[in-house]
């Protein structure tokens, strides 16, 4: 458990640290992510990013596992 935990840390520090270009990537402003800007309120559902994220993750973890 304390290596699962250990591993999840330094995923979330790495993510955290290459964030800057991971935003020039485009994931999170795909064709299909709902925004809605209202005056008072913005509402985000970034659909077509979950999915492209998800299928990318399941091919990772099945050639690397």
């Amino acid at each position: 458990m304390q290596k699962l935990l250990i591993i999840l840390g330094l995923v979330i520090l790495a993510v955290g640290l290459l964030w800057p270009w991971l935003g020039r990537l485009g994931l999170g402003r795909l064709p299909g992510d709902i925004f809605y800007e209202g005056e008072t309120m913005r509402i985000y559902v970034p659909i077509v990013t979950c999915l492209v994220l998800s299928v990318l993750l399941s091919i990772f973890f099945r050639f690397f596992r």
